[in-house]
């Protein structure tokens, strides 16, 4: 997710930690270092602008508060600036029976955004349904279908037009939630309006969320003005967040808005969705991970705190080794997860060494079966001998049998790499995180 983003804004903040001295010659680098990120990332200059000239006020000539050094509060006042930048407030929706409407132009994910949302209040105990509006795309209703009997939602669809169908879930539904999925077009145009004013007026909705690609950068900002102008939205999802360089700019823009973030889109998949909360996200993309985001993930899938814990310390054997990652594939994609791990971003992980395929997993089950418990406990004492019998009594190869053993042998030492990451454990990046409850702490706690 805004790889380069993040890999800009890790070397600004390791660029401070190494700094011998602070001066105002030193604040100009860095505040440069910053803004060429940002607009990398498709910030609206003007917003760049106001960042550089409040981090430069804040820092050049400062006194540090008690118990930091200028080192310290440069850091610190340089990730509390980028946190206000991208939106301050966490966002999330309350926990009660409610009325939620999803508004957007043509291609802006809406209606996969009714399911992941439908399956985040499904997770949290209230019982959702979807509303099939979108009589606009052919395929909308048969997605959202799809979806509903993916995540077990009911989806209502009984009507030609958007209002009739609304009116009739209205009737109909005893979900605690009703998402409403509507119509998008090209642009805001008259008939848009119109559509979505009627329904508006029919759903008397609690939330009108807007749904906005990352990819349309700073053109976030006028689209959400202009969708609030309409029909006076209340919150933002921002999606496609992972398939973008220019999603810092679009979350800078919804972030002025007026309406605040509430959910991002990291994925395809239906737990491809997160809380959007500026902290922990600034957090995650210097590389201090998302620990309380993925114990979330864990718990939504099931896995509990203790499991949980367990997989990211990388403490298991070869015994337990299939079991924990088909619980971490629950999560999503590996990558996903370990990108979340704090210390993990600054490992050079081969892209997709972590995702495993489905028919290898199959295998690698046979495998561990066919296995004695003295091996699976200790695969060092697996030795050619042992290979041959493993793999005919798996019905796999010999080479499957030599990949697991490897894979095994790499991601834990990967996951403990991790653990003991370099940068986290000393210095004013360490002592930073700690403050503000982020890094390799929250791991050992």
């Amino acid at each position: 997710m805004l790889d380069k983003f993040g890999d800009s804004l890790k070397k600004t903040f390791r660029k401070i930690a190494g700094l011998s001295s602070i001066d105002k010659e030193t604040v100009e680098l860095v505040v440069r270092d910053l803004q060429r990120a940002l607009l990398q990332a498709d910030v609206d200059v003007e917003l760049v602008a106001k960042l550089s000239d409040s981090i430069k006020e804040k820092v050049i000539d400062a006194k540090p508060p008690p118990g930091l050094t200028i080192k310290e509060y440069f850091i610190k006042t340089l990730y509390d600036e980028i946190v206000d930048f991208l939106g301050k407030e966490k966002g999330e929706l309350s926990l009660k029976p409610q009325k939620i409407l999803l508004i957007g132009l043509f291609g802006s994910g809406k209606t996969s955004t009714a399911g992941k949302l439908a399956k985040w209040f499904q997770s949290r105990g209230l019982k959702p349904g979807m509303v099939a509006c979108d009589t606009h795309r052919a395929a909308a209703q048969e997605q959202l279908r799809q979806l509903g009997k993916k995540a077990g939602v009911n989806v209502y669809d009984d009507g030609k037009k958007p209002e009739d169908i609304a009116k009739n879930a209205l009737k109909k539904a005893k979900e605690e939630v009703l998402i409403f999925d509507s119509a998008g077009r090209d642009a805001l145009d008259k008939e848009l309006a119109k559509e979505l004013k009627g329904m508006s007026k029919v759903i008397k909705p609690d939330e009108v969320i807007l749904v906005i690609p990352a990819d349309l950068g700073q053109a976030a900002r006028n689209q959400a003005e202009e969708f609030n102008k309409l029909v006076g939205i209340t919150g933002i999802i921002v999606t496609k967040l992972d398939g973008t360089a220019r999603g810092g700019g679009a979350l800078a823009a919804a972030s002025v808005s007026g309406a605040g973030i509430r959910f991002i889109g990291t994925g395809e998949g239906i737990g491809d969705f997160q809380t959007y909360d500026p902290k922990r996200f600034v957090g995650k993309l210097i590389g201090y991970g998302d620990i309380q985001g993925l114990l979330e993930k864990a718990k939504d899938v099931g896995i509990s705190p203790d499991e949980a814990k367990k997989i990211m310390e990388g403490e298991f054997t070869l015994n337990e080794f299939f079991s924990q990652i088909k619980s971490m594939q629950k999560m999503g994609s590996l990558s996903k997860v370990m990108e979340m791990i704090p210390g993990a971003s600054g490992l050079k992980i081969p892209k997709g060494f972590m995702d495993v395929q489905e028919g290898k997993m199959k295998r690698w089950e046979h495998i561990i079966k066919s296995m004695t418990p003295d091996e699976k406990k200790e695969p060092d004492v697996i030795k050619a001998a042992r290979i041959r019998r493993i793999a005919k009594g798996s019905g796999t190869s010999e080479s499957d049998v030599r990949g697991l053993i490897k894979h095994y042998k790499q991601v834990k030492k990967v996951i403990r790499m991790t653990k003991g990451g370099k940068g986290f454990k000393r210095g004013p990046l360490a002592r930073f995180a700690k403050q503000f409850g982020m890094g390799m702490e929250d791991m050992e706690s």
